[in-house]
C-alpha cells in the first residue's frame, strides 16, 4: 500500500456550517476569556482533582482521581468496585479519539466496529452483538450523565474529554438504564471562569487531517461558556481495485457549546448542546473467509473478489457510503440543600440519523445497494437526592424516566445477476427488483432507585442498593411487496413471494418489570489498602427483531426476545504503595448470564437472503481476573499497565446458527449446538501497557517520548463460531515524541507520532454474509503523522 503524506491546508473549498463554527471558535479565542473578571478558584481546584496522573509531569507522587461511579464525587481508590479511569490528557497523549481505539487502553473491553450502526461495546465478553435496532446494548454508554440509547451515538471524535470511566459488572442500581455487562461513562470538560483556549492541528499519511479547538471563560460574574469544535478527514486505507479509489475514509466534524450558570455556592446549572456529522465510506469490509459456494457463485456471474484479506483491497462496482447526523441537548442542575443534602436534575434530548449505501462484495451487478436506514430520538429525565456524608449512614435515591422512538428502513436493490448469484440459476425471480421493509419501536422506561452505605466501623462499610424498572415496548414490522423485475409465474413467482413477499406483523408489545440489586462489603485495612467483595444482579429488557427478511414461519411472536439477566460476584483490592508512587488494583469476578441476547445474520439453506437472528441464546458464564497498575518509578516517568484474563463460554446454546462450512453442505441441519464453546468476540487475554517520559532542558524546553503496546488473544468472529471467521490475536505498538515549551502565557506542544508502528494486520469485527462468506472490518494500518497544539 502506498503512503500518501500530505497536509491539505491550502486546498480551497466551500465552508459549510460546522466550518463556520470552527472559524467563529478561533475568532472568539481572543475575546471570550477577556470577559472574565476574576478567577474561580473552586472550579480550578475541582479540575485539578479530577485530572488523571498520566501523562507524566514533574510531580513525585500520583494525584487523586475523582470519580462519580456512585453518583457522588469520591476518590477512585476508595470506591469498592472495579473501575478504570482515563483522564482527558491520557487520551490526548495516546491519540485515542475514536471509540474503536478504546480497547487499546481499557481492560476487559472489546469494541466490534464496522460503522456507526454496526458497532458494539462488550465488557468481559458480554455484549459482542452487531447492530439490532430493537435491542439495547449489554454495556451502557453515558455522555455527561445521559444514557445513549444506541451504541452508534458514541461514534464521534472524543473531543475535549475531561474523564472516561469504565465500570465493570452489572450497574443497574444507580445508572439510568439497566446494564448487565458494565458502563462506559464519558465526561466532557465543563465551562470555566478562568480563561482556557487551545488550538490543535494534526496531519499524516493517507490524507489524515484533524483540526480542533476550544475556548472557555467567564461571560459574566455568574455565567461561563465553553465552545469546542473539530474537523477530521482521511482518504481511507481499503483500495477498491475496480476504480482505484480508497474506502473507509471520509469526513467527521462536530461542535459542542456549553453554558454554566453559578450564581452562588449552593446552585449550578450546566446546559450542553452538541452536533456531530459524518460523511464517509466506513463499513467497507474485505472478504475474510468463505465456503466453496461463495467462490463458485461469484465465478458463475463473472465476479473477481479479492481472496486475501491482508491485502486490504476489495473489488466492488457500486458505492460505499455512510451518512450520520446526530446531536442533543442536556441540562443538569445541582442544588446544595440545608443539612448537606444535594439534589440533582438531568433533562436530556438526543437524536441520531444513520443513512447507508452498501455494495455486496462483488464487481458485478448482483446486489447494487443494501442497508438499513435508522431514525432515532430519545428523551430522558433523572432526579437524584444525595445525603450528606460523614455520618454512620449515607445514601443516594432517585427516579428516572426514558422515552425512545426509533424507526428503520431495510432495503435491497437487486441487479440483473441476482438470481445466478443467490439462487445458482436464472429464474428471473429476483433480478432487477427492489424490496423495502419498515420497522418501528417505542420504548417507555420508568425506574425508582436507592443505594445506601452503612459505616459499621471506622474501617468496615456495608452497601446495599435496589432499583425497580418498568418498561413498555410497542413495535411493528411491515414489509412491502417488491417492485420492479420481470413478470413471473410458477416457481419464479413462488421464490419471489417467499423471499420478498409482503408482510405485516401487526402491533407487537413487550411489558417487563426488572429488579436490580447490589450487596457489598468493603474493609479499609489502612489508608492505602482497600478490600471489597460484592454480589449484584442486573437485568436488561427484551427486544424486537426489526429486520426480517420474510414472514417468520413461527409467527409474529417469534420476533420478540426476552430479557437478559446477570448475577455477578466480585472480590478485589485497591492499594497505594511506596509513598503514593504506585497504585495496584486487582479483582476476580464471576458472572452468570441467563437469557443471553444474541443477534447475527446468516443465510439458511434454501434462502436467498441473510436472515436476522435475534434470540435468547441460553446461559453464558464469564469469569476471570483483572488488574491495573500505575507507577512513577522515577521523576518524569509514568507507566500504566492493565489487563484481564477472561473465560467466557456458553453454558447452554443448543439452537445456534450453523457455521457456513456446515450450513452450505447438502442436508445441513437447521441449527447447531454451541454449548461449551467460547462466546463470540471475547478474547481470553487482554493486556495494555503505556508510558511517558518527560524531562527538562535549558530554555524551558521539555522533551517527552511515549509508547504503548496493546495485545489481545484470538476471538471468535461471528455468533456461529465458524473457523472461517476467527479473528487472530494481535499486538499493536504506538509511539510518539515531542517538545513542550512555555510561550507567552501559553504552552506549545509539537509532536510526531506513529500508530501501529509495525504495520500489523488486524481486524475489529467479522460479519456473516451471503453464500457462506464472511467479511471483516480492517484495523488502521501504520500511520505516521505530526501534531501541533497551543494552550493559552
Amino acid at each position: 500500500m502506498s503512503s500518501r503524506l500530505h497536509f491539505p491546508f491550502s486546498t480551497p473549498r466551500r465552508l459549510r456550517a460546522p466550518d463556520y463554527a470552527v472559524v467563529l471558535l478561533l475568532a472568539l479565542g481572543g475575546a471570550l476569556p477577556a470577559l472574565a473578571d476574576e478567577t474561580d478558584e473552586e472550579a480550578t481546584a475541582t479540575t485539578a482533582a479530577t485530572t488523571s496522573a498520566s501523562p507524566a509531569k514533574a510531580d513525585a507522587t500520583l494525584g487523586k482521581v475523582t470519580v462519580t461511579a456512585r453518583r457522588r464525587e469520591e476518590d477512585s481508590q476508595k470506591v469498592p468496585t472495579p473501575i478504570t479511569v482515563l483522564g482527558g490528557e491520557t487520551l490526548e497523549s495516546q491519540r485515542i479519539y475514536k471509540v474503536q481505539d478504546l480497547q487499546q487502553v481499557l481492560p476487559s473491553v472489546n469494541v466490534a466496529f464496522i460503522h456507526a450502526r454496526q458497532s458494539s461495546i462488550a465488557v468481559r465478553g458480554i455484549g459482542n452483538n452487531p447492530a439490532s435496532d430493537g435491542l439495547e446494548g449489554s454495556a451502557g454508554v453515558y455522555l455527561d450523565n445521559v444514557y445513549l440509547g444506541r451504541p452508534g451515538m458514541a461514534v464521534f471524535d472524543l473531543l475535549d474529554i475531561e474523564q472516561l470511566e469504565l465500570l465493570r459488572g452489572p450497574q443497574g442500581t444507580l445508572f439510568g438504564k439497566n446494564t448487565t455487562a458494565g458502563v462506559l461513562n464519558i465526561s466532557t470538560r465543563a465551562p470555566t471562569f478562568t480563561p482556557e483556549r487551545s488550538v490543535e492541528v494534526s496531519g499524516g499519511q493517507e490524507g489524515y487531517f484533524q483540526g480542533k479547538g476550544t475556548v472557555s471563560g467567564a461571560l459574566t460574574d455568574t455565567v461561563a461558556g465553553r465552545v469546542s469544535a473539530y474537523r477530521t478527514r482521511d482518504d481511507g486505507y481499503i483500495k477498491n481495485i475496480h476504480d482505484d479509489n480508497y474506502l473507509n475514509g471520509g469526513e467527521r466534524q462536530g461542535i459542542r457549546g456549553q453554558l454554566l450558570f453559578k450564581p452562588n455556592d449552593d446552585f449550578d446549572l450546566r446546559w450542553i448542546n452538541d452536533y456531530n456529522e459524518e460523511d464517509s465510506s466506513n463499513g467497507s469490509m474485505v472478504v475474510y473467509g468463505a465456503a466453496d459456494r461463495f467462490w463458485q457463485r461469484a465465478a458463475a456471474v463473472g465476479a473477481s473478489p479479492i481472496r486475501d484479506p491482508d491485502r486490504h483491497k476489495v473489488n466492488i462496482n457500486s458505492r460505499q457510503s455512510v451518512s450520520v447526523h446526530q446531536g442533543g441537548s442536556s441540562v443538569e442542575a445541582n442544588w446544595n440543600l440545608n443539612g448537606g443534602f444535594k439534589l440533582t436534575s438531568i433533562s436530556a434530548y438526543r437524536y441520531w440519523h444513520f443513512t447507508p449505501a452498501n455494495d455486496e462484495q462483488l464487481n458485478v451487478s448482483a446486489i447494487n445497494n443494501t442497508g438499513v436506514e435508522v431514525h432515532d430520538r430519545q428523551f430522558s429525565q433523572e432526579i437524584r437526592l444525595a445525603s450528606p456524608t460523614g455520618g454512620a449512614f449515607d445514601y443516594v435515591l432517585g427516579a428516572y424516566a426514558f422515552n425512545q422512538n426509533l424507526g428503520n428502513k431495510t432495503f435491497t436493490d437487486y441487479g440483473p445477476l441476482a438470481d445466478r448469484y443467490l439462487l445458482g440459476s436464472n429464474l428471473n425471480a429476483l433480478n432487477n427488483t427492489y424490496t423495502k421493509a419498515n420497522g418501528k419501536i417505542e420504548t417507555d422506561s420508568f425506574a425508582l432507585f436507592a443505594q445506601g452505605t452503612w459505616h459499621l466501623t471506622d474501617k468496615l462499610d456495608f452497601t446495599a442498593g435496589l432499583r425497580g424498572t418498568y418498561e413498555e415496548k410497542d413495535a411493528k414490522v411491515q414489509r412491502f411487496s417488491p417492485v420492479g423485475g420481470a413478470p413471473v409465474t410458477g416457481a419464479a413467482a413462488a421464490v419471489r413471494r417467499n423471499q420478498l413477499g409482503a408482510y405485516d406483523s401487526g402491533d407487537l408489545s413487550l411489558y417487563s418489570f426488572a429488579p436490580s440489586a447490589l450487596l457489598s462489603l468493603s474493609y479499609q485495612f489502612n489508608n492505602d489498602l482497600l478490600g471489597y467483595a460484592s454480589l449484584s444482579h442486573g437485568e436488561k429488557s427484551g427486544g424486537v427483531n426489526l429486520a426480517v427478511a420474510s414472514a417468520p414461519t413461527a409467527g409474529a411472536d417469534s420476533l420478540l426476545v426476552g430479557p437478559e439477566r446477570a448475577n455477578d460476584a466480585e472480590l478485589g483490592i485497591k492499594s497505594t504503595l511506596f509513598d503514593n508512587r504506585l497504585q495496584l488494583n486487582a479483582n476476580i469476578f464471576w458472572t452468570g448470564i441467563h437469557g443471553y441476547q444474541a443477534t447475527t445474520l446468516y443465510q439458511p439453506a434454501g434462502s436467498t437472503q441473510l436472515v436476522s437472528v435475534l434470540s435468547n441464546a441460553g446461559s453464558v458464564r464469564s469469569r476471570g481476573l483483572e488488574w491495573e497498575a500505575t507507577a512513577l518509578p522515577l521523576r518524569g516517568l509514568t507507566l500504566n499497565f492493565n489487563g484481564s484474563y477472561n473465560d467466557v463460554t456458553y453454558l447452554s446454546f443448543k439452537d445456534a446458527p450453523c457455521p457456513a462450512e456446515v450450513a452450505t453442505q447438502p442436508g445441513a441441519p437447521a441449527s447447531c449446538d454451541l454449548t461449551g464453546e467460547r462466546v463470540v468476540g471475547a478474547s481470553k487475554w487482554i493486556a495494555n501497557f503505556n508510558g511517558e517520559y518527560a524531562w527538562n532542558l535549558d530554555g524551558g524546553v521539555r522533551p517527552y517520548v511515549t509508547g504503548s503496546y496493546a495485545y489481545r488473544s484470538e476471538a471468535e468472529g461471528t455468533l456461529d463460531n465458524s473457523d472461517l471467521s476467527k479473528i487472530d490475536g494481535y499486538g499493536l505498538v504506538n509511539l510518539s515524541a515531542g517538545l513542550r515549551k512555555d510561550i507567552g502565557d501559553g504552552q506549545l506542544d509539537a509532536s510526531i507520532w506513529l500508530k501501529n508502528a509495525f504495520d500489523k494486520d488486524y481486524y475489529l469485527a467479522a460479519f456473516a454474509s451471503i453464500n457462506g462468506s464472511y467479511t471483516a472490518s480492517v484495523g488502521q494500518p501504520r500511520t505516521l503523522g505530526a501534531s501541533v497544539r497551543y494552550d493559552f
